[in-house]
């Protein structure tokens, strides 16, 4: 995150990793600019929907200074938001850490659910769960009341709205390009009053993407996210602190290959064509 002035940012993305909230060590080539991608490319398409802290990300729209090669694709130039400080997620089907809860209790962050369901089962209509947003440790899953007496009640009900709309949206979307969105996650700011979607969303790193042909109730079908680092991870016996197991070529490599086509699946876009955009866009505009 880089200061453009008092109401601008510029936001890089690097090609690091994350899982339960720990970052490893070893890079997923070209992990930032599929995220760059796919955030700028859902902005555009969300534009009627919710509004984002997007301004560009052209690098001809750059402050000189931030229009470096090494960062092509991967760089967007953004508004400033006042955060909330809580993750808001959506849950279209039942699975990660909301099936494990719901296999001990029969709730999900702590509300009741129907009995009988099965893993990765489509629920009757997607669900607003929300999350504590740790500065330092794990996120905790938290009821949409525990969320309101942090955000208010007032907030905490918009803030379901805007995530809820799109993620019904984006969903129907994925399903008619061959996509499940299982579940997603939104990180939600105020920018001069208003409620706007900031950071990323609708990436490998902030959902479960499943394909949609391998799908069925009952199973954990394959994902097109970072599901392959959780599963190797936790493998090894991990105790996902700090400080993280190695991740292997071939655990980088399928990660790489899964990102990648979720984004040409869901965009209808080549990345290489991103790629090579960028760099041209920054190349010409360098100072």
């Amino acid at each position: 995150m880089y200061r453009v002035d008092d109401r601008h940012l510029l936001m890089v993305a690097g090609d690091r990793i994350s899982a339960f909230d720990v970052v490893f060590d070893e890079p997923v080539p070209d992990k930032g600019r599929v995220l760059t991608a796919m955030t700028a490319w859902w902005s555009d398409w969300l534009g009627d929907i919710a509004p984002t802290h997007v301004i560009s990300a052209d690098p001809a729209d750059f402050p000189s200074a931030a229009r470096r090669p090494e960062w092509a694709g991967r760089a967007l130039l953004v508004r400033r938001a006042e955060m909330l400080p809580i993750e808001c997620i959506v849950r279209g089907y039942i699975t990660g850490s909301a099936w494990k809860e719901y296999q001990r209790h029969g709730t999900m962050h702590d509300e009741p659910m129907p009995t009988g369901l099965a893993e990765s089962q489509q629920l009757p209509e997607p669900v607003f769960t929300p999350s504590t947003k740790a500065t330092d440790g794990h996120d905790v899953n938290i009821s949409f009341d525990a969320a309101s007496a942090i955000v208010g009640a007032e907030t905490a009900a918009a803030a379901r709205r805007l995530s809820v709309d799109m993620y019904s949206s984006a969903a129907a979307h994925a399903f008619e390009r061959g996509i499940i969105i299982a579940d997603t996650k939104f990180e939600l700011g105020f920018v001069d009053g208003s409620l706007v979607v900031a950071d990323e969303w609708l990436t490998p790193d902030s959902s479960r993407f499943w394909p949609k042909a391998q799908w069925k109730p009952g199973a954990s079908p394959p994902s097109l996210d970072k599901q392959p680092v959780r599963d190797a991870t936790e493998a090894t016996g991990w105790n996902k602190e700090p400080p993280p197991p190695p991740l292997g070529d071939d655990v980088i490599a399928s990660t790489r290959a899964r990102y990648i086509e979720a984004y040409e699946t869901l965009t209808g876009e080549s990345f290489a064509d991103w790629v090579s955009w960028s760099a041209v866009s920054a190349g010409e505009n360098a100072s």
